[in-house]
């Protein structure tokens, strides 16, 4: 195949980049380097199957010559870059959406949006379904990011019915590894810069809330079969051991090895505001048409993330 990936030079892009290659195809990568960096792709510089081209998707794409693929991974991903960057993040939810499947729809293209966890909202159903339509606060400040995959993932559903548009939409929950930024704001980044460096580890509120971690191998893996399938209904992709932030810090404390104590804080901060307080996916629709589930351990997956981070504190 020939497929093009936008936001191809951040973390799941770039990760995507490298599976499609692996597996034969021609990958273009587009970028706009608002939170990506080329150094996640630099590897893949001078090969004969890769391309990078730096735009904006909010803007009209060209692409010469056919493609059979078009994955919309381009936005800001982490609270910290949407409470910074909140109207770029509605326009790449909306317009690059747009732009990107107008593209797949001009060349005949199979079409695969990035969606995400973050369309639950803060879930009053757990663990979440894909038919959950969540419990979203459109008008805080995560609000932003959550309706602009809300309003993408209708966006796609009206260009299967409408345009007959070949559409699929993978809702992506917590994933981690190798080429996440350190400033991510995130909480793994958070908590292994803390420990690496010896700082106390800061837990908002009791850490009592949950989340799910995937290790991004098995995540890619998942985006990977479901372009492949026939599924055209949104599917969870993310691996359903659940666990609390505390039992998390503490995890991250034994695998570097550090000295750093847990520090609890008054979750005052924006990026708090309707923090989800439970996050599980429910993963049986997965397990049953793309014949797919995490492999990777927290222990293996974060070892692997502790020695990239290593080289970058």
């Amino acid at each position: 195949m020939r497929v093009l990936i936008t936001g191809g030079a951040g973390f799941l892009g770039s990760h995507l980049c490298d599976r499609f290659l692996a597996e034969g195809h021609t990958v273009i990568a587009m970028d706009n380097l608002i939170t990506g960096n080329t150094a996640n792709i630099e590897h893949l510089a001078g090969r004969d199957n890769f391309l990078f081209v730096k735009h904006d998707v909010t803007n009209y794409i060209y692409i010469e010559g056919p493609l059979d693929a078009v994955l919309h991974f381009a936005s800001p991903a982490s609270p910290i870059d949407y409470l910074e960057l909140p109207i770029p993040t509605l326009k790449v939810g909306a317009l690059g959406t747009h732009k990107a499947l107008g593209l797949a729809k001009a060349k005949g293209a199979r079409f695969l949006l990035a969606s995400t966890s973050e369309v639950y909202g803060d879930p009053l159903v757990h663990p979440q379904t894909e038919d959950y339509w969540g419990n979203v606060n459109p008008v805080g400040p995560r609000g932003v990011y959550d309706e602009a995959k809300r309003f993408a993932e209708a966006m796609t559903m009206a260009y299967q019915r409408y345009h007959q548009v070949d559409t699929r939409i993978v809702r992506i929950f917590n994933t981690y590894g190798p080429r996440m930024r350190l400033e991510d704001g995130r909480v793994v980044p958070n908590f292994v810069a803390q420990a690496l460096r010896g700082d106390p580890l800061t837990v908002y509120g009791d850490g009592s809330q949950t989340r799910s971690f995937c290790y991004v191998s098995d995540l890619v893996d998942g985006i990977y079969r479901l372009l492949l399938s026939d599924e055209l209904e949104p599917v969870n992709i993310g691996n359903p051991v659940e666990m609390t932030i505390l039992d998390f810090a503490k995890a991250i404390i034994e695998l570097t090895g550090s000295t750093s104590e847990i520090v609890f804080v008054r979750p005052t901060d924006m990026r708090i505001k309707d923090d989800p307080k439970v996050r599980q996916p429910d993963i049986s629709k997965a397990r049953r048409i793309l014949n797919w589930e995490p492999k990777v351990s927290l222990q293996d997956g974060l070892k692997e993330t502790i020695a990239y981070f290593k080289s970058r504190v």
